[in-house]
C-alpha cells in the first residue's frame, strides 16, 4: 500500500484550493456576470430603492439603443438592466448581498439564484400535470409488467397446458396433429387458443386505461357526483320511505359486512350468496352469530 508523500499532499491541496477557487467566483457572478450589480449601476451597496431606480433610468437614458447608436451600447443597457431587476426586487437584492458576503458557499447561492429566477416562473398546474401523467405511465408499466410475468408463470404451469391441450382437442373434433412439419401450425393454433383461455390473475390483472391515476383524476368530478347521487337515492329509498332492500344492494351489505373483496363475492357461489344474503348479516347481532358458528365449524373440523 502507497503511502502518501509530503509532495503528494501538497499537489492535492492545491488542486482542492484551485477547484473551490474556481467554483466561488460563479456563486457571485451568475447574477451580474463578471461585474458587480452595485457598480453597473454606479450606485453604493447601501443605497436604497429610490436610489437604484433613479440611477437605473438614467443609464437606460444613456445606453438605449434608441437613444445610443454605438453598438457597445446595447450590451452595456442589457447589463444595465439586468443589475436593476437584481437590485430592485428585495429578495433577490438580499440573495446577492449575501452572495457577496459568503462566497465560499457556492452551492448555497447557486441554488437560490435558480430557485428565485427560475421556480416561480414554472406554473404548478404544468408541474401537477406532468407529474400526474409521469406517475400514470409508471403505474401503466408497473402493471403490464406484472401482468405478463404473471401469464408467463401461468402458461408454464400443467395446469394450464392440460386445459389448452383440452380446448385444442375440442375444436379439432379429437384429433391432434402430431406431424412435425405442423410445429409452426401448431404453435400459432396454440397463440390463438391461449387468447380464448381468460386468464385474469388476482393481484396482477391486465391494466386498464381507466384505471390509471390520470384518468381516474379527470373523472374524479363526475365520480364524486355519482357517489353523492348514490348516496342520496340510498338515504332516501332506505332511511325515509323504508324501504326493503334490493338483492344488489343487500348483496354489497352483506360482502361489506364479510369484508370480502368485490372480486372474490362475484365467484361465490349462487346458493351461498343467497344463505348469507338472508342472514341479514348487516345487522349487527346477526353477523356476530354467523362468526361464532364459523369459529365452532373451524374448531369442529380440526
Amino acid at each position: 500500500m502507497m503511502v502518501p508523500t509530503g509532495a503528494a499532499i501538497t499537489w492535492c491541496a492545491l488542486t482542492v484550493i484551485l477547484v473551490v477557487s474556481l467554483l466561488i467566483r460563479p456563486s457571485v457572478a451568475i447574477y451580474c456576470d463578471e461585474d458587480d450589480c452595485y457598480d453597473l449601476l454606479g450606485v453604493s451597496q447601501n443605497a436604497n430603492s429610490s436610489e437604484i431606480k433613479k440611477a437605473y433610468y438614467k443609464l437606460s437614458l444613456k445606453y438605449h439603443p434608441d437613444k445610443n447608436p454605438d453598438p457597445e451600447s446595447k450590451k452595456l443597457f442589457v447589463k444595465v438592466a439586468n443589475a436593476y431587476e437584481i437590485l430592485k426586487d428585495e429578495a433577490t437584492r438580499e440573495q446577492y448581498d449575501y452572495a457577496i458576503a459568503h462566497p465560499e458557499e457556492v452551492f448555497y447561492n447557486t441554488a437560490r439564484y435558480y430557485h428565485a429566477y427560475y421556480g416561480h416562473k414554472t406554473d404548478p398546474r404544468a408541474v401537477f400535470v406532468g407529474l400526474i401523467l409521469m406517475l400514470s405511465v409508471f403505474q401503466y408499466l408497473n402493471q403490464w409488467t406484472r401482468y405478463t410475468q404473471a401469464i408467463d408463470m401461468v402458461k408454464k404451469s400443467p395446469a394450464y397446458k392440460n386445459k389448452l391441450k383440452a380446448l385444442e382437442l375440442e375444436r379439432n373434433g379429437g384429433v391432434t396433429n402430431k406431424k412435425k412439419s405442423n410445429k409452426q401450425v401448431d404453435k400459432k393454433l396454440q397463440e390463438e387458443l391461449s387468447k380464448e383461455l381468460d386468464l385474469q390473475i388476482k393481484g396482477a390483472e391486465k391494466p386498464s386505461v381507466w384505471e390509471l391515476l390520470g384518468i381516474r383524476f379527470l373523472l374524479l368530478p363526475y365520480t364524486v357526483g355519482k357517489l353523492l347521487l348514490w348516496y342520496g337515492c340510498w338515504f332516501w329509498r332506505y332511511k325515509v320511505k323504508r324501504a326493503p332492500y334490493s338483492w344488489e344492494d343487500a348483496s354489497y351489505l352483506t360482502r361489506r359486512s364479510l369484508g370480502v373483496p368485490s372480486d372474490s363475492w362475484r365467484y361465490t357461489d349462487e346458493s351461498t350468496k343467497e344463505d348469507l344474503i338472508q342472514r341479514r348479516l348487516w345487522e349487527k347481532p346477526n353477523l356476530e352469530s354467523y362468526m361464532a358458528e364459523m369459529r365452532k365449524e373451524s374448531k369442529r373440523r380440526r
